[in-house]
């Protein structure tokens, strides 16, 4: 059964690859930056949303994917992931209050840190404080300076911050704001890694 969750990640994560990155020229850096910086104002002024798609995770030579359904309302995540292979799924509640991680052999568990939480209770490196604002192609708060690349088209192709590399590589107009959203993703950081294939992106926030 094991053996059919690797298989499976691993097909998920080829079909995730990502093409080359080409940077966009020099003379459009500044022009990139600033669309950048006035895009993510109009994100924080939005901080309610979900989606819905197809995650892969891998730490090392382990593997596993499933279905991801995220849904935000400011500080508040819910997060919910199901991998119909392993028939695994768990549910994170998060807040600047602390986290809850339901759905795990033993009972509900409870930490400080969403990330650490998952860590210590799956063995998934996943940076769930960060991820919010990853997601919709914005650089986190509190996570250190950010280095940025923009494709040809301006749009934003990679970012590296907080010791994780996150790479853009398709993108839909289908924001309720009006917005280019990442509909491919994948972020990185030494033997850990996280694929995301978004199928729909809500207005829909967590519940409070």
């Amino acid at each position: 059964m094991r053996r059919l969750a690797v298989i499976a990640a691993a097909v998920l994560l080829a079909s995730c690859a990502g093409r080359p990155i080409r940077e966009a020229p020099p003379v459009a850096a500044d022009a990139a930056l600033a669309t950048q910086a006035a895009r993510e104002a109009t994100l924080a002024a939005d901080p309610e949303w979900s989606l819905a798609g197809r995650v892969a995770l891998a730490n090392g030579e382990r593997g596993g994917s499933g279905r991801l359904d995220w849904r935000q309302a400011g500080p508040r995540a819910e997060v919910s992931l199901s991998a119909p292979i392993t028939r695994q799924s768990w549910r994170l509640v998060a807040d600047p209050a602390g986290a809850t991680l339901e759905g795990l052999e033993g009972g509900t568990r409870h930490g400080a840190e969403a990330g650490r939480l998952l860590l210590e209770s799956t063995g998934w490196r996943i940076p769930v404080e960060a991820l919010p604002f990853w997601l919709r192609g914005a650089r986190a708060p509190g996570m250190g300076e950010a280095t940025l690349a923009f494709g040809p088209d301006g749009r934003l192709a990679r970012m590296e911050q907080g010791g994780w590399t996150i790479l853009y590589d398709r993108w839909g107009l289908d924001d309720t704001a009006g917005l280019a959203l990442p509909h491919r993703l994948e972020a990185s950081r030494d033997d850990a890694r996280v694929r995301l294939l978004v199928e729909t992106w809500g207005a829909e926030p967590a519940d409070g």
